[in-house]
């Protein structure tokens, strides 16, 4: 049984409530534009001052190696996420037409995340280093679709049954208290700089647990605010970072360039040029609020 809105959302006679996702669809497609266009514009018309930005104010977002992040990235994992939602909620499977929709969604989404690296990136990347970032892309999408499949719930913390059959506050208070901590913990995990543990945690909560009990990735956020002060603590989340992810990159290497059409196990320097490349100490944070608000 799926809940409804008794909401009255004042649609005009001519149109069915049944076109209500469409309208909604519809309306946030168009504010989204307009709101975009103007970020834009304020962040380009402020983009030679040198005054210090508050943190509400827009800025551009950057990534490693002063990467610039343009926002059709954020669309591409805003569209991949609510269709995977989509077609996961699902009222009925056995629907030929929603089916059919599902298998061209995919092949959609299989030619999209093909060329990711060229939207992050803004360049044709495909054949280079750069371009391992559309394998990256297409193994998460296909981590969440297994996990979907095989009955996983992202929203697991989330007791709905409680929710629905016990009205009682101390029911209610349980199942908030049970999200917010987990929730929290899930942060505690990205900044830790550990996605994949608090992607699939998302589904095994007690991922989470263990994620937010370890020790962090030695250039995540966590590390760089807790452990650039303590140096036994960053020497050992390095040596452990380079002991885990060794395994891990000759298995991603050789994955990579086996879907590129080049399979070939990579050897030592290879291996340890990436590690290089991927392990290091995050920077001390800075200490200049100035500097740190631009």
């Amino acid at each position: 049984m799926h809940p409804t809105l008794d909401i009255d959302f004042g649609l005009p006679d001519g149109i069915p409530y049944s076109r209500l996702p469409l309208v909604c669809c519809l309306v946030a497609f168009i504010l989204t534009f307009f709101v975009t266009r103007t970020i834009v514009r304020y962040i380009r018309s402020h983009a030679d001052s040198d005054a210090p930005r508050k943190w509400w104010q827009p800025r551009n977002i950057s990534g490693g190696g002063g990467l610039h992040i343009h926002h059709v990235v954020i669309g591409v994992i805003l569209v991949m996420v609510s269709g995977v939602a989509m077609v996961t909620l699902a009222v009925d499977g056995g629907v030929p037409e929603f089916t059919a929709a599902s298998i061209v969604f995919g092949i959609g989404a299989a030619l999209v995340l093909d060329e990711f690296a060229l939207i992050l990136h803004l360049s044709d990347v495909y054949w280079s280093e750069d371009g391992r970032a559309s394998v990256d892309a297409v193994f998460v999408a296909v981590a969440v679709a297994g996990l979907l499949i095989l009955g996983f719930n992202p929203l697991s913390f989330f007791d709905v049954t409680i929710w629905r059959d016990d009205d009682s506050v101390a029911a209610r208070v349980l199942v908030i208290g049970t999200a917010v901590l987990t929730l929290a913990l899930a942060v505690i995990v990205l900044l830790k700089g550990k996605v994949w543990t608090g992607l699939v945690g998302m589904f095994i909560t007690p991922l989470l647990v263990v994620g937010a009990i370890r020790l962090s990735r030695p250039h995540a956020p966590w590390a760089r605010w807790r452990y650039t002060n303590r140096p036994r603590k960053m020497h050992r989340a390095l040596e452990r970072e380079r002991w885990l992810r060794r395994p891990v990159i000759q298995a991603k290497l050789w994955l990579q360039d086996a879907i590129s059409g080049m399979p070939k196990f990579p050897d030592d320097k290879l291996v340890d040029q990436e590690l290089d490349r991927e392990i290091h100490a995050a920077p001390a944070p800075s200490r200049d609020p100035g500097k740190d608000a631009a």
